[in-house]
């Protein structure tokens, strides 16, 4: 049974789907820009059985708050604010793309927290050519369109920071690639698995939306390493 909880935090409320056995070992799920909770639901059955889950709405995405601030570092620390409201000291943690980057970022920010780490299609923190971005659409979306601007211009010109600290990275980590078809260098996934520590680089050749797409590939990769 899936429980949906809003977890209130100092200026915004964050919204949380949790599904799993209650006595299970924590598992994190961040999804990508534009995306919400419920888009872990195609591999949710198969990828954690034995984890407690908790999926979330990142700010300005779903039913989380709205606030008008957007930033990597802000989604970062909304995540840890939320183990803190939990009382998770330790979790497991998988990320896609935007998701993937709120993923590293906490685990630089408090290695301690994180005991595994799993990175879908993430791009690396590498300058790149900034391209212009599209008015709001004129039919509603599931997001507030100004994180759209705020997150591309941080992925296109990120904090030198990110790379460096990739060394500080101590949880086992997964870099799923989604192979040539992605639209994410995958030179970059290349990179970071050679920067982080202790980490393991498999490509499922699916374009970027790898558990969209190849969602058995997908569980076939991760859920291994999950395992308790």
């Amino acid at each position: 049974m899936t429980e949906h909880l809003t977890v209130e935090l100092p200026g915004l409320s964050l919204a949380c789907r949790e599904s799993g056995p209650a006595d299970g070992p924590p598992l994190v799920l961040l999804h990508a820009l534009g995306e919400r909770a419920t888009d872990w639901d195609v591999v949710l059955p198969g990828l954690a059985p034995r984890h407690r889950v908790h999926a979330l709405d990142l700010r300005g995405h779903g039913d989380s708050g709205r606030p008008g601030r957007y930033s990597l570092e802000e989604m970062r620390d909304d995540v840890l604010a939320l183990l803190d409201a939990h009382g998770l000291d330790r979790v497991d943690l998988v990320g896609h793309s935007m998701g993937g980057v709120v993923a590293y970022l906490v685990a630089q920010e408090r290695p301690g927290r994180v005991g595994r780490l799993v990175l879908e299609d993430v791009p690396a923190p590498r300058p790149r050519p900034a391209s212009q971005v599209a008015d709001a659409p004129e039919e509603p979306v599931d997001f507030d369109w100004a994180v759209v601007r705020a997150v591309k211009g941080q992925i296109d010109r990120p904090d030198p920071l990110w790379l460096e600290r990739m060394s500080a990275i101590t949880a086992p980590t997964l870099l799923v690639a989604g192979g040539p078809t992605s639209h994410v260098p995958q030179d970059g996934l290349a990179e970071l698995a050679r920067l982080i520590p202790d980490c393991r680089l498999v490509t499922v050749d699916a374009g970027h939306l790898v558990h969209h797409t190849r969602p058995a590939e997908f569980v076939a990769a991760v859920a291994p390493f999950l395992a308790p």
